[in-house]
C-alpha cells in the first residue's frame, strides 16, 4: 500500500518470541519463464522476459557470499535467494557465463549508505572502457511511521549496453579494479538481454525533438512534449519519442494520445510524476519507453508516482522500464477495461503498481516487478470496489516490506499463474484480505467470487517484528470485515516459506470469521514451521494438499482472541503429509532444525561451497532439498571438497549422501573421507577414505554414521575418485542429529 502504513497483523496480548532462522535456497541461472513447479501441483511461471537472470552466488567468483538470512534489515535478507555475493578488495570479482545470447545488462547491487562510484566490466577478458556506474542514492528507505519497519531496500538496478552481441559462453566480468569507486559491492544478480535496435519512427507521429525536446537530458523539456501531444491530438497522430533522455519537470497533459518510444533501452523520460489525470477520457496508450524518477525516500502524501491518477477507459500501457519512482502506476478515479501488461518496474520505494478502487475489468499480466517499498501488486477498494480485474502471469520477486501480490477488498477478482518469491518483513506472498486501512473513507469488502490460481510462491511470508508473529505464504485474512463471498485457492506451489503456508487470519484481532473459502490443489515443500496456521473463527476446506519436509508439524489450530470461535479444518480428500496438529496454543512453532522444512535435517538451505564446480552444478544445489538437482565438481581434478556450513556447532550422528533418483544416473562408487571443523579453517579427519556405493535400484543413496559425540559447524567431504564420472556428486547431503 502507498497511502497508509500497514498495521500489525494482529493484535495479542501475549506472544513468545519466534526465533529467527537462517536459511535459503539458491536457485541456479534461469531464463524466464523459471523455476519449474514439482509435479504434482501446477503452480504459476510468471512473467515471460526478454531477459535470462544469473544469480551472483552460483556464478564463478573470489568475492564472499553472503548469507542466507531470513532476518529483518539486513543486506542478505533482501536479496533473490537471500544470498548474494561482496566484493571488497582490488580484484575481486564475479563471473557469470552466458547461456543465451546478449548485448545488454542489469545489474541488481548493494553499496553502503552515501557510496557511489563505478565497477570494472570484463568481457571475454577484455575490460570494457565504460564501467557500471553505481550509487547508494536510491537505497536505505526509512519509513518510520510504519510501525515494524526498519531502514530497508538496500539494492539498486544499474543497467548497461554491452556494445557488442555476446554468444553462449560469453564471460561477463564484474570486478573491482585500482580505480573502481564506491565498494565494498554486494552484487545479487544479473539480467542479461538481446536488445533489439531501435524502433523507427512511426509515420503518422509528431517527434517531440521536431519540437524542440533536448534529447540530451540537460534542457527541460516538459514544454515541448507538451506541444507535441497538443500538435498530435489536432493532426490526429500519435507522439513519437525517440533515442534520447528528455527531463520532464511537470505532469504532462496525457489522455486520448498514443506516446511511442523506440525501445525501454533507448527513449527515456527523465522525472519524478510524470502523469496525473483527476479523470482522464481514456484511449492512452503508452508503449516502448523507459522512466526514470529521483525518488530517494517514501512520503505518502506526495504524488512522486509516474502514473498517479486515472487512465480512463481501453488504456494500455506495454513495454515500458519505470525505475526509481515512489509507484510505477497509482490508478484512481476512473479506470476501466486497462491492460498493463509487458512492463518492468524496479526499485520504487512503495507499490509497483496499486489499483486503488473504481478499477473495472481490467488486466495487468506478464509484468515484472522486482525491489519495490511495499506491495508488488495491489488492489484496493477504497471509495468502490474494484471490479472483475485480474493479475495474471505476473513476476513479483523482493518486496521488501510488505506483500508479493494483495487484494484490500474488491468484487469478482483474479490472481492467476503469477510467480512471487523473497518477501520481507510484514508481508505474506499472496494476500486476500478485507483490510481498509483508511478508515475515513468508505471501504468495499471482498465480494462476488475471488479466484486464486496456479499461483507459486517461493520463500514467501515473514516474522511480523511488531509481535513475532509468524506470517504465512499465502494469507486469507479478516482483518475488518467477515470473509463469506467465495474464495477459491486452486493449484498452488509454496516452496521454502520460513513459516507456514497457509494462514487463515483476522489479523486486526477482532476474530472475524473466514468461512467458503476452498484450498484445492497445492503442493506445499519445506516449510518451515505448519502448513496450515489458523487464527481465527470459521472453516477452510482442504483438498489435494501434499506437503513434504514439514518444519513443525501440520496444523496450527489457534484462534484469536481466546473463546472467540472455533475453527475447522475440513478434510476434502486427497491430502497428505500434514495430518499432525501442534497442541500449545500459547506460543508459535519455531522452524524445525532452524530451517525452512528443517525436518531434522541440520544441512538444508546451509550456506554450502567447494574446491570447484562443473558449469552450473553448485554446492547450493546438494542443500536445497531437490534430489534432482546435483552439485559436480569440477571434472577431471581430484581431490575436491564439498563443505557446508551448519550455522553452528552441532552434534551430528548421521549422514545421508544422495545422488539423482532417476534410474539414468547408473551405479557408481565414490571413494570419500569425512572431515569437520568448528572454526571454518582447521579440519580434523572423522572417518578416513572409503567407497561408498550409491545405486539407483536402491534409491541412490548411502548413509554414513559418524562417532559418537561429534560436534561440528563446518562438515566437509573430500572426494579422490568416482567409477562412473571423473568428479565428485552429490544431489543432497543430508546431516542428522542421530
Amino acid at each position: 500500500m502507498d497511502t497508509h502504513p500497514h498495521t500489525v497483523r494482529r493484535q495479542l496480548a501475549a506472544v513468545a518470541a519466534v526465533c529467527a532462522a537462517v536459511f535459503a535456497l539458491a536457485a541456479p541461472g534461469w531464463a524466464v519463464p523459471a523455476r519449474t513447479a514439482p509435479a504434482d501441483a501446477t503452480g504459476g511461471r510468471g512473467a515471460t522476459v526478454p531477459f535470462t537472470t544469473y544469480e551472483a552466488e552460483n556464478a564463478a567468483t573470489n568475492g564472499t557470499v553472503v548469507g542466507p538470512d531470513y532476518t529483518q534489515g539486513t543486506v542478505a535478507s533482501e536479496a533473490s535467494g537471500r544470498k548474494a555475493v561482496q566484493l571488497s578488495g582490488q580484484g575481486q570479482y564475479v563471473e557469470f557465463t552466458l547461456t543465451a545470447p546478449a548485448n545488454a545488462v542489469d545489474v541488481s547491487y548493494n553499496l553502503p549508505q552515501g557510496n557511489a562510484g563505478s565497477l570494472a566490466v570484463y568481457v571475454n577478458g577484455t575490460r570494457l572502457s565504460h564501467p557500471l556506474p553505481v550509487t547508494s542514492k536510491y537505497s536505505y528507505v526509512n519509513t518510520g511511521n510504519i510501525q515494524g519497519s526498519k531502514t530497508h531496500h538496500f539494492f539498486d538496478d544499474s543497467r548497461m549496453l554491452l556494445g557488442q552481441d555476446l554468444q553462449v559462453g560469453a564471460k561477463v566480468r564484474l570486478q573491482v579494479d585500482s580505480d573502481s569507486t564506491g565498494g565494498p559491492y554486494t552484487i545479487d544478480l544479473a539480467d542479461f538481454e538481446q536488445v533489439a535496435a531501435p524502433a523507427a519512427r512511426p509515420g503518422n507521429s509528431v517527434s517531440i525533438t521536431d519540437e524542440g525536446a533536448d534529447p540530451s537530458g540537460q534542457a527541460d523539456s516538459t514544454s515541448a512534449v507538451t506541444k507535441a501531444i497538443s500538435d498530435a491530438k489536432v493532426q490526429g497522430k500519435s507522439v513519437w519519442i525517440p533515442q534520447g533522455t528528455f527531463t520532464i519537470t511537470s505532469p504532462l497533459p496525457v489522455d486520448n494520445i498514443t506516446i511511442q518510444g523506440a525501445g525501454d533501452w533507448y527513449s527515456v523520460l527523465h522525472g519524478t510524476h510524470i502523469i496525473d489525470n483527476a479523470n482522464a477520457q481514456g484511449n492512452i496508450k503508452l508503449e516502448d519507453f523507459a522512466v526514470f524518477g529521483e525518488v530517494t525516500t517514501r512520503n505518502d502524501g506526495s504524488p512522486d508516482n509516474f502514473v498517479n491518477g486515472s487512465l480512463g477507459t481501453g488504456s494500455v500501457v506495454s513495454g515500458l522500464w519505470i525505475q526509481h519512482e515512489k509507484v510505477g502506476l497509482w490508478l484512481m478515479g476512473t479506470n476501466s477495461d486497462l491492460t498493463i501488461a509487458d512492463n518492468r518496474i524496479l526499485d520504487t520505494t512503495a507499490d509497483g503498481i496499486n489499483l486503488n478502487g473504481t478499477a473495472a475489468n481490467s488486466t495487468v499480466k506478464n509484468n515484472y516487478i522486482r525491489n519495490t517499498g511495499d506491495d508488488g501488486l495491489a488492489m484496493w477498494s477504497l471509495h468502490a470496489a474494484d471490479t472483475g480485474d485480474s493479475f495474471v502471469d505476473n513476476t513479483v520477486i523482493q518486496p521488501n516490506l510488505a506483500n508479493g501480490i494483495a487484494l484490500y477488498g474488491g468484487d469478482n477478482l483474479t490472481v492467476q499463474g503469477n510467480y512471487v518469491s523473497d518477501t520481507n518483513a510484514l508481508g505474506s506472498g499472496i494476500a486476500i484480505s478485507n483490510q481498509r486501512f483508511d478508515y475515513g473513507n468508505p471501504f468495499f469488502p471482498l465480494s462476488g467470487t475471488i479466484t486464486v490460481a496456479d499461483n507459486t510462491i517461493e520463500r514467501g511470508g515473514a516474522l511480523n517484528p511488531n509481535w513475532n508473529h509468524p506470517m504465512g505464504a499465502l494469507r486469507v485474512d479478516s482483518y475488518d470485515y467477515a470473509i463469506s463471498s467465495p474464495v477459491n485457492i486452486t493449484n498452488t506451489v509454496i516452496k521454502d516459506s520460513p513459516y507456514s503456508a497457509f494462514e487463515i487470519v483476522s489479523g486486526g484481532g477482532h476474530g472475524y470469521p473466514v468461512t467458503n473459502t476452498a484450498i484445492n490443489g497445492a503442493s506445499v515443500r519445506n516449510t518451515g514451521t505448519v502448513v496450515v496456521q489458523d487464527e481465527t473463527q470459521g472453516s477452510v476446506t482442504f483438498s489435494n494438499v501434499t506437503a513434504a519436509n514439514v518444519g513443525a508439524t501440520g496444523v496450527y489450530n489457534c484462534p484469536y482472541p481466546s473463546g472467540s470461535g472455533t475453527f475447522t479444518v475440513v478434510d476434502g480428500g486427497g491430502n497428505s503429509g500434514w495430518s499432525s496438529t501442534w497442541n500449545d496454543c500459547s506460543t508459535w512453532p519455531t522452524p524445525g532444525g532452524g530451517n525452512p522444512g528443517g525436518n531434522g535435517n541440520l544441512a538444508l538451505h546451509k550456506a554450502a561451497f567447494d574446491t570447484g564446480h562443473q558449469q552450473n552444478y553448485v554446492a547450493s544445489n546438494a542443500v536445497d532439498g531437490d534430489a534432482n538437482t546435483y552439485w559436480e565438481s569440477t571434472n577431471n581434478a581430484f581431490p575436491q571438497s564439498f563443505t557446508v556450513d551448519l550455522g553452528s556447532a552441532q552434534t551430528v550422528g548421521r549422514l545421508v549422501a544422495k545422488l539423482p533418483p532417476n534410474p539414468a544416473w547408473g551405479a557408481r562408487t565414490q571413494t570419500l573421507s569425512v572431515l569437520g571443523s568448528t572454526d571454518g579453517s582447521t579440519y580434523r579427519t572423522i572417518l578416513g577414505s572409503t567407497g561408498y556405493r550409491f545405486d539407483p535400484a536402491s534409491g541412490n543413496t548411502a548413509s554414513v554414521t559418524l562417532p559418537s559425540g561429534t560436534s561440528i559447524r563446518y562438515l566437509r567431504l573430500t572426494f579422490t575418485a568416482n567409477t562412473a564420472w571423473p568428479a565428485g556428486q552429490l544431489s543432497e547431503l543430508e546431516a542428522y542429529a542421530s
